[in-house]
């Protein structure tokens, strides 16, 4: 029969060793890399030039992994830029905010600025690299100093 000395000794949790995984430095990296590709506008000479009125907007991507740590496929990725209502202002077109009647106080936003647009709005193409959208210079509904403020769920 065990006396009560050596029940609790037998019963005591020992510490488990950490296992390291063999893709874990890889996972890390590639997670950091696409971080930093994270709302870096395309190279300018890719872009297309907007004519008229129009605004060349580079949607906000959201953030690759949750609070948690979980990293969120691509298809939720995807889903949440189709959602996205903010974007970078990359490029203006030449009569943007041109008319001094309907814009008397100046435009509303600038090249670099992080602007607020309807979900639907403007025309949504892909280039290397992501999708961005053309809008009218009179679908802005407002500028903002940072996109991670807004919470972007679908």
């Amino acid at each position: 029969m065990k006396t009560k000395e050596t029940l609790s000794e037998s019963t005591k949790t020992q510490e488990v060793p950490k296992l390291k995984l063999a893709l874990e430095p890889e996972l890390k990296k590639a997670a950091e890399e696409a971080e930093a590709k994270r709302n870096k506008p395309p190279e300018s000479n890719k872009l297309p030039n907007p004519t008229g009125w129009r605004i060349l907007v580079l949607p906000f991507q959201p953030k690759t992994k949750t609070k948690g740590g979980i990293h969120l496929a691509e298809a939720a990725l995807e889903r949440q830029q189709l959602g996205t209502v903010c974007g970078l202002v990359l490029q203006l077109g030449p009569d943007c905010y041109a008319d001094k009647e309907r814009y008397h106080r100046g435009p509303w936003c600038k090249k670099g600025d992080w602007v607020i647009f309807a979900r639907y709005a403007g025309s949504r193409f892909k280039i290397e690299g992501g999708e961005v959208r053309m809008l009218n210079d009179d679908e802005i509904l407002a500028t903002i100093k940072d996109p991670e403020d807004l919470l972007h769920e679908y």
